[in-house]
């Protein structure tokens, strides 16, 4: 068959989406019919949200009711075992001892939570391993590895964050923070501390949520571009962010925000919301760690959930602790498929895998859907060569995204990597 031919084909068998059931492309490209007639099949009491909305709340204000930065020192110092494996550099040149060195010097984890202070996000900020901009990849010339996958890059935190500092770099161009969901470094200019007077006012009990995505907000000048489940306490129709008062203390500023941007939380759990959410986050580029103001797989599901009211940690493994976990680890395909359409609840139920997670929204055409934030799918051609085909957004999918492609790979099929599902 002429390359030609196969290229025509494939891209007929992309426009068919579902309709030939026996070959399943990369991608399947939603149809909004498709996500309104699944989302239709959710359990829209599936919790509580006004009482599950008191508990995120109570999760989100964590730093601001501590007394210092949680975490033992061992445990905040972790990111300094790299070290110790072959890491490069955004030049592709492997980082040397002395590098390291430096960084583990500017890290000044002598000074460990001896600088306590309460502070507050000024915008959308990455939160380092270390405290440098430079990238660490593993080996890039091996597929799945270099870009996106930043290991420096640990999260990303939205505008308005509460965070607790613990103490400054030595070059005191970074902070050790930690937020309700993750801690690390972050740069010094992207943080504001918080007076008592501050927090009164900032915590009005009146907070909406954003669900839109990448809006600019300005203060009167641009400040940032908003992300979906950002969260705005309001006052007098006005919403707040902090601002810098050019000592590095944080200011109410209000700003207006228009109807179509933001709503109050908790959002109604209903078809129409659920399609709206969905509809903001499906293609948005895949973000290792929040990288490049995007979101990976867990920041997918944590940032769908949350403007409905319900807290999810941040990265794959730990939400599974967010529901009640079922065990598939010991089914065969067919059989996690005839599981999952027992007891998987569209919306509201999580599939997980070592180090990858999805939501679960239904069944079409006999096949188990999910929507995701996934990179790639793993290939091997005859000579056993791999390879990835990349997709690299979010997106619809059945749970064997490349099944029918040319050289996929069985071994590496995703629902046969699953190990079990969370219904939250």
């Amino acid at each position: 068959m002429s390359k030609k031919y196969s290229q025509l084909l494939l891209g007929l068998a992309t426009i068919l989406l579902f309709t030939a059931c026996s070959v399943k492309e990369p991608i399947v490209i939603p149809k909004s019919s498709d996500i309104i007639e699944l989302s239709k099949t959710a359990n829209d009491n599936f919790i509580d949200q006004n009482r599950a909305s008191k508990d995120f709340f109570q999760k989100y204000f964590i730093p601001w009711n501590a007394s210092k930065v949680s975490y033992p020192k061992i445990e905040a110092m972790w990111g300094h075992s790299y070290k110790y494996k072959k890491i490069y550099l955004e030049n592709h040149q492997l980082a040397t001892p002395e590098w390291f060195d430096k960084q583990i010097d500017n890290s000044n984890f002598d000074e460990y939570n001896t600088f306590v202070k309460k502070a507050i996000t000024l915008k959308n900020t990455n939160v380092r391993v270390l405290p440098t901009n430079s990238v660490m990849f593993y080996d890039p010339t091996k597929p799945g590895e270099g870009f996106p996958f930043d290991y420096n890059q640990n999260s990303l935190i939205k505008l308005n964050t509460p965070i607790m500092v613990s103490h400054l770099s030595k070059d005191r161009a970074w902070a050790y923070i930690e937020s309700s969901t993750v801690g690390g470094w972050i740069e010094i200019g992207s943080l504001a501390f918080v007076s008592d007077e501050f927090i009164n006012e900032f915590q009005t009990s009146d907070y909406y949520v954003s669900v839109k995505e990448k809006f600019p907000i300005y203060d009167p000048i641009f400040r940032e571009y908003v992300k979906v489940a950002t969260i705005f306490p309001r006052k007098n129709n006005k919403f707040i962010i902090a601002k810098n008062d050019g000592n590095q203390n944080a200011l109410i500023s209000y700003i207006d925000l228009q109807e179509d941007e933001i709503e109050a939380m908790p959002l109604a759990f209903t078809t129409n919301n659920r399609i709206r959410l969905i509809n903001q986050l499906l293609d948005e580029p895949y973000g290792w760690g929040g990288l490049l103001n995007n979101r990976d797989c867990s920041s997918f599901t944590q940032d769908f959930f949350a403007p409905f009211g319900k807290y999810l940690h941040r990265n794959s493994r730990a939400q599974i602790s967010n529901g009640k976990f079922l065990d598939m680890s010991k089914l065969s395909i067919p059989e996690k498929k005839t599981f999952m359409k027992q007891y998987a609840v569209p919306f509201s139920t999580l599939v997980y895998l070592k180090g990858h997670i999805m939501l679960y929204v239904g069944i079409k055409d006999n096949e188990p859907l999910v929507v995701h934030n996934i990179w790639s799918v793993r290939l091997k051609d005859d000579s056993g060569r791999k390879y990835r085909h990349i997709i690299g957004k979010a997106t619809l999918t059945t749970l064997e995204p490349g099944k029918g492609m040319k050289d996929f790979d069985e071994d590496n099929n995703i629902l046969g990597r699953v190990t079990g599902i969370v219904v939250l």
